[in-house]
């Protein structure tokens, strides 16, 4: 992680939280043409009919234009089972959370998050100036600490930031147990990132009638194969949308993505298929994880996390010069390495570059 240089004289220094905050430095750069097993992204690609829908609708006056989305709201919240007025598209799962933070969360406020879970939740609650209190999960199973969260809500927390299933452990939580929680934080703005709800399938959508404090978000960066695209999607009631209306930029969904939202939606088959090919590569690589000897984290998602102990910076490296790419997790989980489920081939083959350096 690169060290920030000096504040210039005579600049304006930043704010305190921003100053205490460590940089995030997520290692895109040159994983064209590798095996990609460390972003949890479709590792095949989007639908073939999302390339030619976009062919067909693209043309330069549109380019031209700023964003309109009134084929792309509708289209969407019926995919989804909403209202139009419980829907508000977000350029991808990160803007979703930076919302939701900055219409509820104020300099101060008290944000609940879990810990390992993905790094954008601390990152947008500590650049509002929040006071983020974190809750482990389990030792050893990593399974979702309930209790332990229930008991950490008070009348000063603000916002819970959750996934389900969560990244990088894997593991999720029940509708009953998020029904416990919205109704243990009444004051509190409540996420539910439902980012590999396609590979558990679970969701609290069915619950925003009965729960005013409820948010739910998806994405189209990982089962739809559209991460390039940076869209996604927050629900809630519609009188909250309204008030993430106000803090959202107007335009922060560029017409391709809703383009390509659009007509992933409408390709089900290819979204099934692939669920059901992740599904079978999952039993694949975790079978092949205990001939090697490997033990792992049961997953409900796209990824498995397993242990490789004092040698888990080693194995990324040795599987990175051979051409695959996983997910050092050790930094949070000590000794851990993730690594995303593809299809079986892809998964034939990181269980024999795994097995000739394990």
């Amino acid at each position: 992680m690169p060290k920030l240089a000096p504040i210039p004289k005579g600049a304006p220094a930043p704010r305190k939280a921003v100053l205490g905050m460590k940089p995030y430095s997520p290692p895109t750069a040159g994983r064209t043409g590798k095996l990609r097993l460390d972003f949890n992204e479709n590792t095949v690609g989007c639908s073939p009919r999302v390339i030619e829908f976009l062919r067909r609708q693209l043309h330069a006056e549109q380019l031209a234009v700023y964003p309109e989305y009134q084929e792309a709201r509708p289209a969407l919240a019926d995919f989804f089972r909403v209202s139009q007025d419980q829907l508000l598209l977000t350029n991808g799962t990160d803007e979703a959370i930076q919302v939701l933070v900055n219409t509820y969360v104020d300099d101060g406020d008290e944000v609940i998050l879990l810990r390992p879970a993905y790094a954008m939740y601390r990152f947008y609650a500590e650049v509002a100036g929040a006071q983020v209190q974190e809750i482990d999960y389990h030792p050893g199973d990593l399974a979702f600490p309930l209790d332990e969260l229930n008991a950490a809500i008070s009348p000063k927390t603000r916002a819970i930031l959750l996934a389900n299933p969560n990244n990088p452990t894997g593991t999720g939580v029940s509708l009953q147990g998020i029904e416990r929680i919205l109704k243990r934080a009444k004051k509190a703005a409540v996420l539910i990132d439902e980012a590999y709800y396609e590979f558990n399938g679970v969701t609290a959508l069915g619950l925003l009638g009965d729960h005013p404090n409820l948010f739910v978000s998806r994405t189209f960066s990982k089962i739809y194969g559209l991460a390039a695209m940076r869209i996604g999607c927050l629900f809630s009631q519609a009188a909250n949308v309204a008030y993430l209306h106000k803090a959202q930029s107007p335009y922060s969904v560029n017409s391709l993505a809703a383009l390509a939202a659009r007509e992933a939606i409408r390709d089900t088959a290819y979204v099934h298929n692939y669920v059901a090919e992740v599904l079978a590569a999952r039993e694949l690589l975790c079978v092949g994880l205990e001939k090697l000897g490997i033990s792992y984290v049961p997953s409900q998602a796209n990824f498995v996390l397993f242990h490789a102990g004092k040698r888990a910076v080693e194995i990324r490296d040795r599987l990175r010069e051979k051409r695959v790419l996983v997910r050092d997790r050790s930094y949070e989980i000590d000794g851990c390495v993730r690594v995303t489920v593809g299809t079986r081939d892809q998964t034939r083959r990181f269980l024999s570059e795994l097995g000739k350096i394990w």
